[in-house]
């Protein structure tokens, strides 16, 4: 190791490096993050053409309308504490030579790799509108845009938005700062066209209205007016709009130029193979310049799948990518709305249901193909959205009866289900930025971060708009050992016993009745009336009785003075009692017709007993979500053989005094 170090500083003293990265932002970042990892030992450089160190796109709209300062948008990637990490911010590479496997800088100093990472980004899409190059019109991408609004949004009155995307709707509402009237005009027949659908898009719509945010759809600009500055902008329909600002926020365009003069193969992206090379493999392309099996993804979460891929692929070995399911789980002008998977056009001639609460703002559809989920669509407040993404990621099953819940109630698990982070799938995002699954932070939490703080540091979760930050603290803090319930042992031991006896029940054949009247008279109790009657009326009282004990759950002003652990033991002790009071009154014969249904129902509702008293004694134990889902299945299973009891019970008692 000590050999491998010396050997590697000797490379970085004349500019050689293992791995060099071209793009300072969030993708290239986390692609040297994810190297170090793997090769702390391993010299890295990173090239970015921006004067600032990296920064937190997703902030700058709260930039511009002042809700924070500018220290705060970026952020800390501790590279200044890593000797391995060189950083040349503000030093744009103009040139790549393949044969000699350099780079060149603006100011023409080279600087050798064994791998070179592409992380070029994009640019804004310009539309070609005629007096686009009028003045004061500005786009909104980087911090350098942001700069610029901050200092436009004080002289301007008028301004309108050109774009009804995400960067768009962020924009507009970012420019509202001194009460400038905004518009927003989209092409499209709605607002977040890829994201939403036309019902998503109407709540949205209604809400940043609401916001005094005038919204065009359908409609686009023809001709921006004005003797050099910008005075109006006519739509295709003929409307004119008073303006002095505009905003581009149309889409993006992959910076593929530096690809494009070295030779390598691209198409409207830079194109990669599965293992993110380009068409020379010591160079890969990865985030918004790379275009992989034909697809662009123009947002950081994919970006970030392919930068773990390839640190790894260089540092280890071949790991493949086969593409980003594109999810969208932010809060768009503060209004929360979720999508992922298949939600556009193709997606609306299949099989779709939705819920939908005006009142509240709320409306989610799911997209089920094939009785497997293949995208969802939520707008306004909703629980279990993380569990809902991983399970369009994984494609999972949904049955009818999930189907008919979430019409109801617009879930598709019960809406506490999901509240524990510990409980999800391990590899359920966590957070949607950057890709961190609940797997992750297991890690991360085996490896000494026991804190939100250490989480992120570790792992990246929550560092960019932080909106998984109470993620993180519901991780943290869900993690202590569990704490035996009251009296488990006893519970434990009564519970096990009714197990033990319930099993005798059914595999031991019924006690007889004797053959003869010399053997011992134990028959008595089947044969004489009214010891069959003490009996049954014993078993009805039990019966009754333990039927009692279980409404204190639900009544507790009943009894109130002994915990309700206590009164558990009891309701299993009068349990077994009922096996006693059962034995004496069947001898544990099961009969026929109405006689075997009774006594089938009676032991299936004993034994379901005994075993949720099991599990109950035992889940401090077991995971919480292994305890929880035997607990559910075993207390429903008890709770559902109860229902035909009364009825069967009523029809023994009038059968044996009428018959």
């Amino acid at each position: 190791m000590l050999i491998e170090a010396k050997i590697a500083d000797r490379l970085s003293t004349r500019h050689a490096y293992n791995v060099i990265v071209i793009g300072s932002g969030p993708v290239g970042v986390h692609a040297v993050q994810e190297f170090i990892k793997h090769n702390p030992n391993r010299h890295i450089a990173i090239f970015g053409d921006e004067p600032w160190k990296p920064y937190n796109r997703v902030k700058l709209s709260s930039l511009i309308s002042g809700e924070i300062k500018e220290e705060s948008v970026y952020t800390d990637t501790r590279f200044s504490k890593n000797s391995f990490i060189h950083t040349f911010y503000n030093n744009r590479i103009i040139d790549i030579n393949r044969h000699s496997k350099t780079v060149i800088d603006s100011q023409g100093k080279q600087y050798h790799y064994s791998k070179l990472i592409l992380a070029t980004g994009s640019s804004p899409h310009i539309p070609s509108i005629n007096g686009i190059s009028h003045k004061n019109i500005f786009t909104f991408r980087d911090l350098s845009d942001a700069q610029k609004l901050v200092g436009r949004s004080i002289r301007t009155q008028k301004t309108v938005v050109i774009g009804g995307g995400l960067l768009g709707l962020e924009a507009a509402r970012a420019m509202q700062r001194f009460n400038t009237e905004v518009t927003v005009i989209e092409h499209n027949m709605w607002l977040m066209f890829n994201q939403l659908d036309i019902n998503a898009a109407s709540y949205l719509k209604k809400h940043i209205e609401n916001l005094n945010i005038n919204i065009r759809t359908n409609t686009y600009v023809k001709e921006i007016s004005g003797s050099l500055r910008v005075e109006s902008i006519v739509l295709g329909n003929g409307e004119k709009i008073q303006c002095d600002s505009i905003i581009i926020a149309t889409g993006i365009s992959p910076n593929i130029e530096l690809a494009r003069n070295a030779g390598l193969a691209i198409g409207r992206g830079i194109r990669v193979n599965d293992y993110l090379q380009t068409s020379d493999d010591n160079i890969f392309a990865i985030g918004e310049c790379a275009e992989h099996r034909n697809k662009i993804y123009g947002l950081v979460a994919p970006g970030y799948e392919q930068a773990a891929i390839v640190s790894y692929n260089i540092a280890i070995n071949k790991a493949t990518y086969t593409g980003s399911i594109t999810a969208t789980n932010l809060k768009v002008v503060n209004y929360p709305v979720f999508s992922i998977g298949n939600t556009g056009e193709q997606a609306r001639s299949r099989e779709m249901h939705s819920f939908q609460d005006a009142k509240k703002g709320i409306y989610r559809k799911i997209i089920v193909i094939n009785g497997r989920l293949r995208g969802a669509i939520a707008t306004g407040e909703m629980q279990g959205l993380n569990r809902l993404q991983e399970a369009v990621i994984n494609e999972r099953r949904v049955w009818a009866w999930q189907i008919n819940r979430f019409l109801k109630e617009g879930y598709l698990w019960p809406a506490n289900e999901s509240k524990n982070v510990n409980d999800w799938p391990a590899n359920a995002i966590v957070c949607n930025c950057t890709g961190v699954t609940r797997s992750c932070l297991d890690e991360a939490k085996k490896s000494g971060a026991d804190s939100v703080a250490e989480l992120s540091r570790k792992t990246g979760a929550s560092t960019v708009c932080g909106s998984c930050n109470h993620l993180l603290t519901n991780f943290i803090g869900n993690q202590g050992t569990p704490t035996p319930s009251k009296g488990h042992k006893i519970l434990l031991a009564t519970s096990v016993t009714g197990v033990l006896i319930c099993l005798l029940l059914f595999l031991l054949p019924g006690i007889f009745y004797n053959k003869s009247a010399q053997e011992l008279n134990w028959d008595f109790l089947w044969r004489d009336s009214l010891l069959k009657q003490i009996s049954g009326y014993s078993l009805l009282g039990l019966s009754l009785t333990i039927s009692i004990i279980s409404i204190r759950k639900r009544w507790p002003e009943i009894i109130q003075k002994w915990n309700f652990a206590y009164w558990r033991i009891a309701h299993v002790t009068i349990g077994l009692a009922l096996m006693l009071a059962l034995l004496m009154h069947t001898g544990f014969r099961f009969g026929v017709n109405l006689n075997f249904y009774l006594m089938l129902t009676f032991s299936g509702l004993l034994i379901s007993g005994a075993i949720t008293g099991t599990i109950i004694a035992s889940e401090h134990s077991l995971s919480h979500k292994t305890a929880r889902r035997l607990r559910s299945f075993s207390a429903w299973s008890h709770i559902i053989l109860l229902w035909p009891l009364p009825a069967l019970l009523s029809f023994h008692i009038i059968k044996t005094y009428f018959f």
